[in-house]
Formats: structure tokens, sequence, C-alpha cells
């Protein structure tokens, strides 16, 4: 496979092993997992992943300037595993990003949003890039938590999960009092899960702000599941 291979081709190669490892007695599973949202192949994580290696390989994949087609294009089929190999050979290309590919997370985080989309790219992808563009940082949050989107809105709380030492955590604070008071699993879920990952680092911290900010039920438990295990 030439490295300069069209996303026609790319994708027919793709189509071809990922019907080659088709379970359709699993597939089911992970249909009923996932509420029946979404179509599936059927194939495993660790089974998609070993027999798709060789597309991801360097000299194997398209050239960056095709990656905004391709994504799209895998965001266009019915079963997930398309989505899923999207998000993997798109962190393939963090050395490449350049500012404008926030667009293209943006229409991965708003098309087909489900959780286990959406927290890939937030926490692989948009993490990434806000690491390479700090400045492009604010004002893409600002817009997300304008949009009404609670995707967008989950991924401003999630983004800084691998951070640890490094979260930016009067942002997060900043950003869960925006949005403590949205009704939607989705958003408290989250809020209680970024709290969670930063009292690995800030325990005592995390535990003021709980006490001291009125959050809901599951916010809290969440936020305080580590800590209170500690304790």
């Amino acid at each position: 496979m030439e490295n300069d291979i069209n996303n026609e081709k790319y994708v027919k190669v793709l189509t071809e092993i990922l019907k080659e490892n088709a379970d359709p007695e699993y597939a089911p599973k992970m249909k009923s997992y996932m509420r029946n949202k979404f179509e599936f192949f059927g194939i495993k994580s660790k089974t998609r992943r070993q027999s798709t290696r060789e597309l991801i390989r360097a000299e194997n994949r398209p050239p960056y300037n095709k990656l905004n087609q391709l994504i799209k294009k895998l965001w266009q089929f019915q079963q997930r595993e398309y989505q899923y190999f999207g998000m993997e050979i798109l962190e393939k290309y963090k050395k490449n990003f350049k500012p404008d590919i926030i667009d293209l997370f943006v229409h991965m985080i708003t098309h087909k949003s489900w959780w286990d989309t959406v927290d890939m790219i937030a926490k692989k992808l948009v993490g990434e890039y806000f690491k390479i563009f700090p400045n492009e940082r604010d004002k893409n949050i600002e817009e997300w938590l304008n949009s009404d989107n609670l995707w967008l809105q989950r991924t401003t709380l999630l983004f800084q999960l691998s951070y640890k030492q490094k979260t930016d955590v009067k942002l997060l604070f900043i950003l869960i009092k925006r949005l403590k008071s949205i009704d939607e699993f989705f958003i408290q879920k989250a809020i209680g899960w970024s709290l969670r990952e930063y009292s690995k680092v800030n325990p005592n911290v995390v535990e003021k702000f709980i006490k001291d900010n009125n959050l809901s039920k599951l916010s809290s438990k969440e936020g305080l599941k580590i800590i209170n295990k500690n304790k």
C-alpha cells in the first residue's frame, strides 16, 4: 500500500478487514450495550486494533491533507467500529495537528454523539490539541459552553482528564460552576469524573470544593469516590 493512497481505496481495505473479523453473535451484545443506538460488526477492541494495525502504520495511512475527508467518511457508516478506527488513526497524527483540525473534532463530537466516542475525543484528541495550541483553548471552550450541545459541554469537563498535576484547576472549577445546574446525567457524571481524577492529585482541594459548591448527589458521589475509599 502506497503512502499516497486515496481515501476510497483506504476505506475499501478497512471495510474488508472489518467484515473478515465480524462476529454476528457478539454484535447484538455490543449494540445493546450502546442502547441500540448504533450497528456493530461485533469486533472486540483488541481484535480490531490487531487486525487494522498495518493500516495505521505511518507508511500505509493517508497523508494529513486527506484526513478531514477520511474521518467524515468514516463517520457516515452505520457500524460503530468505523468511528472507533477513525479516532485511533487520528491519534497517530498528533505531531502533525494544525489549528483548524479542531473543527473536525467538533464535527466528530456533534455527529453520532454518544459517550463512547465523545469521551475518547475529549481526552485523547482535544486534550492533546489544547496542549499544542493553548491559545485556542479559551475561545473554543466558551463557544462550547454556550452551544447548548451537551456533548461539547461534556468535552470541556473531560479534556483535562490525563493532565494530572498540569490540570488547570481554576478553569476546571469555573466550568463546573457554570454547568452544575444542568439537569443532564452526562453533564453531572462528567463533573464527578473530572473531580475524581483531580482528587488523585489534590484530594483536599477537591473535597473542599464539593463541600462548598452544592453539587448534585451524582457529581458529589463520583467526585468523592477515591477520597472516601482512602479514608
